[in-house]
């Protein structure tokens, strides 16, 4: 569908696609999915999610997973069709995602109703995305965000954690590996902090972060190094290791629907991040509101 109003009214439950008008000069502008219903009763939140693929693959399909489950945490998700190298290495997809973020900002009225708390998101190569443009949104004066929520996120381009070095025979420790090198032809970008966000040394002021990986994922250790990082920064962090057999990352790539056995531990621990980061700080009451909702068992739609 060509108007991006028609995924953006109140009441809209099925993905709605279109393109949006990103200031993008070298790239014509990223193709976008929305999931999730607007509330009628007051201000809803705002996801820009990007989805995972190495940097060198994935689409909107791909992310379907990950944008249903955080829809389905009470947001609503524009999923982010970002430039994919070789053709568009770094910073093609962070610039793509920067800019997306600027136009939900200017938006989020329409989008999630009046003071809607806008956050990222993102798995795997996506997860690096989100966790870039946050960078970006503190180092350039905005837009403000509530929060940010990292799935599994490819941060360290060296690959030498531990957890990484027990799958590096693996297919999967090959198509990240690639996927760095062509993501970053130069050997330099290693060291910029949007490329490789746990390399950078400057990590105060960022907006609270959700960390979700699990016991099994290769990228575990440099997702808690990162967490740990950004909390001695003096910057609010929610971490959770999902037990048991996930497959994380590849698991969280996929088409919406297929349902997964921590699928309601991920809605809770989103559920609660969003509720308890509303624009412009941490609310105490609707903290305990969260927690007496987990507690219950129950998830509001």
């Amino acid at each position: 569908m060509s108007s991006l109003h028609q995924g953006t009214r109140p009441g809209l439950d099925a993905a709605a696609c279109g393109r949006i008008p990103a200031d993008l000069p070298d790239h014509p502008a990223p193709a976008v999915r929305f999931y999730g219903r607007r509330r009628a009763d007051g201000p809803t939140p705002l996801i820009v999610h990007f989805h995972g693929g190495a940097f060198t693959s994935g689409s909107l399909d791909s992310g379907g997973k990950v944008g249903t489950l955080l829809s389905g945490a009470g947001a609503v998700v524009l999923s982010v069709d970002y430039p994919l190298a070789p053709a568009h290495p770094f910073p093609a997809a962070a610039e793509a995602g920067y800019a997306v973020l600027q136009w939900a900002h200017r938006n989020r009225r329409l989008l999630g109703g009046r003071g809607s708390a806008l956050f990222v998101a993102g798995e795997e190569a996506g997860g690096n995305i989100a966790a870039a443009v946050a960078l970006m949104a503190r180092d350039r004066g905005g837009p403000e965000l509530a929060g940010q929520i990292l799935l599994s996120p490819m941060l360290d381009a060296c690959m030498g954690t531990a957890s990484m070095r027990d799958a590096h025979a693996s297919q999967q420790a090959a198509r990240w590996a690639d996927g760095w090198k062509q993501y970053l032809p130069c050997y330099c970008d290693a060291a910029h902090p949007y490329a490789a966000p746990l390399v950078n040394t400057r990590l105060a002021g960022l907006a609270p972060m959700l960390l979700l990986t699990a016991r099994d994922d290769p990228l575990r250790d440099e997702a808690v190094h990162y967490a740990r990082r950004v909390r001695q920064a003096g910057v609010g962090v929610t971490q959770a290791i999902i037990a048991g057999a996930t497959d994380w990352p590849d698991a969280l790539t996929g088409e919406a629907g297929k349902p997964a056995a921590w699928d309601d531990e991920v809605l809770a621990q989103v559920f609660t991040f969003l509720i308890t980061h509303p624009p412009g700080g941490v609310s105490a009451t609707r903290s305990n509101e969260a927690a007496a909702i987990i507690r219950s068992g129950t998830l509001e739609d």
